[in-house]
């Protein structure tokens, strides 16, 4: 067990830090001090104990990241509530569904997304509060909510005279074996289930954070990935908020072009992504640099490529802030081309591996200790193994134990039981090798392989890296048909469109091009048999993977 309290982590952080700035949205003047946070979590506290809310009450936030988000859920968790945040890409009715299953008693969301769902069919819903000011937009029938909010700065007098100090912050007791958190998964096998968090699977994940100093007093981080998800939370979020940092909430899609003149304003000092965010950096500044003709000579020649790998290194550094120590990539498979080019230049990247099941860490290492092609070392709070069904196969399935691993999923006993093996390791779906050193290098998911025609085991994922750093190729999905594999590929029209070379013909003998050349270099089991224009960009999971078991039935020419 953790040794540290999860909730007294917060207590002592907003004492601590007082006067340092805690959020700021992007785009606006307005920053929240430490001490500007804790007196909205005590008004929220005072609403709460108003409306007599008990300990292990479920209270939902859906929301582009703001101050308002971080509030609202630090005030739950400091009360000893649930939080449950729901990702603002869900569709309304996922949204009624999570809403109802979690048994949710408050929901604070933004305005546009309530617009978009239906009381009615969220009967047991207290009250309703807005992400842009904490305005109650509906309380159920008896309820007083809106006529506290009138008096709220009456009760905040009363309870607090002399006014709101930092000796006044004295949050809940409650051990860390307590759940915490319910987050929603929205895995690309389609299915979402509610992950019981406790205090001590949160605490593992931040106290890891504090201990390998990934962030500190007064640093600054700018926090794009949504916060509803385990991976941008833990260490955007929970993490810097436990140890002093000024974050700066990004509320808009992180384009290229928005987040590059964000990270210059902000210059944060660490960096979470995830891969597809990373690669189009990598497409934009990079490869127009790289692909000149000049520049293919030059690197040719021995002395000469160190010096200009410096100088790519030292623009993508600019470019991502110039200040911070490292960009930890996570949540889905990295390019291994880009990868393998962030090596050769000797860009500070490190890649880590996690879940929403263990809230999310598995493996991590600092890029100067990060082994090429891994994903990272296993934490020292954890476990893993290699479960192989076949002892002679090379890759088996990964599964963990240790602190950071759920208790379960929400009312849903028989996925608990699924999720398990019977000696209590989780099974993680993902296929891998463990080395001597407690390095991971996953190879795919178990779900998504495919067994060729003489029992090879295929991982589209490798495949569909090498296509799409393929001419004209945004973005693609390798699927089985008829036992031959077939290519989708959602070609970059825009692109082909600034050369005037958006006709069907054209577009033809690209791609015919592109089959040449992808199945020149993969191996004789991993041959493409044709690719088809897919004419829209695929949906995708709030991690930016692709939701696969949409397009497992897709009809192909």
């Amino acid at each position: 067990m953790i040794q540290e309290n999860f909730i007294k982590l917060y207590e002592r952080s907003f004492r601590e830090n007082w006067d340092l700035p805690c959020y700021t949205d992007y785009g606006e003047d307005t920053t929240y001090s430490y001490g500007d946070v804790a007196r909205e979590i005590a008004r929220l506290h005072l609403l709460f104990k108003y409306c007599q809310l008990r300990r292990g009450d479920k209270i939902a936030i859906i929301g582009k990241n703001n101050s308002r988000w971080c509030i609202a859920y630090m005030a739950v968790i400091t009360y000893g509530g649930f939080v449950v945040p729901i990702l603002q890409d869900f569709s309304p009715n996922d949204v009624h569904h999570i809403v109802n299953h979690s048994e949710s008693v408050f929901l604070f969301t933004s305005d546009l997304i309530w617009e978009h769902l239906e009381e009615e069919r969220l009967a047991g819903l207290r009250g309703v509060f807005s992400l842009t000011d904490f305005r109650c937009l509906y309380q159920r029938d008896g309820e007083t909510i809106q006529l506290f909010l009138k008096h709220q700065n009456e009760e905040m007098d009363k309870h607090y005279p002399n006014g709101f100090h930092k000796e006044d912050v004295i949050y809940t007791e409650l051990s860390n074996d307590k759940v915490m958190l319910l987050n929603y998964t929205s895995g690309t096998t389609g299915f979402s289930k509610g992950v019981m968090l406790t205090g001590n699977n949160l605490a593992g994940n931040v106290t890891f954070g504090i201990r390998s100093q990934l962030l500190k007093k007064g640093d600054r981080v700018l926090s794009f990935l949504p916060l509803a998800h385990a991976y941008g939370c833990a260490f955007d979020f929970l993490t810097a908020t436990a140890v002093g940092t000024h974050i700066t909430l990004l509320g808009k899609i992180p384009s290229p072009k928005i987040l590059m003149k964000a990270f210059e304003e902000v210059k944060p000092n660490l960096i979470i992504t995830v891969p597809l965010v990373i690669e189009k950096i990598y497409k934009n500044v990079i490869q127009p640099i790289i692909n000149r003709r000049s520049m293919r000579w030059a690197l040719n020649i021995p002395l000469l490529d160190s010096q200009i790998y410096g100088q790519i290194r030292k623009k993508l550094v600019d470019a991502l802030g110039g200040r911070f120590k490292e960009v930890i990539i996570g949540g889905a498979a990295m390019n291994p081309e880009v990868e393998e080019f962030f090596h050769r230049i000797k860009f500070p990247f490190t890649i880590g591996y996690g879940m929403t099941e263990c809230a999310p860490l598995i493996s991590y290492a600092p890029c100067e200790e990060f082994v090429p092609t891994s994903s990272g070392r296993v934490l020292d709070i954890m476990e893993a193994r290699i479960w192989k069904e076949d002892p002679e196969a090379k890759y088996g399935e990964i599964q963990v134990r240790g602190e950071n691993v759920m208790v379960g999923y929400y009312k849903n006993p028989e996925a608990t039981r699924e999720a398990f093996t019977e000696d209590g390791w989780l099974r993680t779906g993902d296929l891998g090798l463990l080395d001597e050193k407690g390095n991971l290098y996953i190879r795919g998911r178990s779900k998504t392989m495919i067994l060729g025609s003489n029992g090879q085991n295929i991982f589209p994922e490798e495949i569909e890296a090498r296509l799409n750093n393929l001419p004209f190729v945004l973005e693609s999905l390798v699927i089985e048909r008829n036992k031959k594999l077939v290519a989708l590929v959602y070609a970059d029209y825009e692109a082909l469109d600034s050369l005037g070379l958006n006709q069907p013909d054209n577009l033809k003998a690209i791609m015919d091009e592109n089959l040449k050349s992808l199945n020149e270099s993969v191996a004789a089991y991993e041959k493409v048999s044709q690719i088809q224009l897919y004419p829209t960009e695929f949906e995708k999971t709030p991690k930016r993977s692709i939701k696969r078991y949409l397009y497992n039935s897709i009809a192909v020419e």
